[in-house]
């Protein structure tokens, strides 16, 4: 049975639920490849703010991940002003919104991913693509300083090497070469993307509410402070760490797994 399907941002953005637990997000602007408009950016930060599942897929429509920014109507009247309001705050809104899910985030590139089209998917927690498509940033190609928090989000994930060649070149590269730069988790067939996406989704979302929302809780707070944690944060997420002995959900998880069968999560 097909999971229902919301429209949201006038339709170019959908939403439903295709698993337990599990909400995808689609991005649907197929006449402006998938560009991020601010209805888009402002719709998904507020959807994403009031979603609760234990997995949120990302992933986009037709042969389209994302071609980033809707530069397209800008012209030449208050062009600097327009051009910094639109890569500025909707976006930083939308890229802080799924940053600070609470629980894991794949990304299903399912085509190209381009500019800040990349830098969303990069915001996911895992990421998959099919094979066929192109991953790049183009902003030495348009004259653009890209934000130091972008910048610092790849070096991050693929290396200051591969941060240099994609931001300095500005070529695209492929899946497969996107894989070994460490921008992508898996590359697999088009017509395999979406079962091995909603898979992945689903077998995290079975896992423990407890254990996803406080592990991404630690690796959140140690990216966020270069691994050194001061010591008052070290202590908090110490005492994070030692709560779980005492819940529920953990002395289910012991017993389901010595008793080799599936757990029954409480979340407490």
């Amino acid at each position: 049975m097909a999971a229902e399907v919301t429209e949201l941002a006038s339709g170019k953005l959908l939403l439903d639920e295709p698993a337990e637990h599990v909400t995808r997000l689609r991005i649907s602007n197929p006449a402006k490849r998938g560009a991020l408009d601010h209805e888009i950016l402002d719709t998904l930060a507020e959807t994403v703010k009031g979603l609760q599942a234990r997995c949120l897929v990302l992933t986009g429509t037709e042969k389209m991940f994302s071609a980033g920014y809707d530069i397209g109507n800008l012209d030449e009247q208050n062009f600097a002003e327009r051009s910094e309001k639109l890569v500025a705050h909707p976006f930083h809104d939308a890229l802080e919104a799924l940053e600070g899910y609470e629980y894991p985030v794949v990304a299903a590139l399912n085509g190209h991913a381009i500019g800040g089209g990349l830098e969303l998917a990069l915001t996911a927690d895992i990421r998959i693509a099919t094979t066929g498509i192109k991953l790049g940033m183009p902003p030495a190609k348009l004259g653009l300083i890209y934000s130091h928090t972008g910048l610092r989000k790849f070096i991050e994930v693929c290396g200051l090497a591969n941060t240099c060649e994609l931001f300095y070149v500005g070529r695209n590269v492929d899946a497969e070469r996107a894989a070994r730069m460490g921008l992508v988790n898996q590359v697999v067939e088009r017509d395999e993307l979406e079962r091995v996406a909603l898979s992945l989704a689903a077998e995290i979302a079975s896992n423990a509410p407890i254990s996803l929302e406080g592990n991404k809780r630690v690796i959140r707070e140690l990216r966020a402070h270069d691994m050194v944690l001061p010591s008052e944060l070290e202590e908090e997420l110490v005492r994070l760490r030692e709560s779980c002995f005492t819940t529920e959900d953990f002395r289910e998880g012991v017993r389901a797994f010595a008793e080799k069968r599936a757990p029954r999560w409480q979340g407490r």
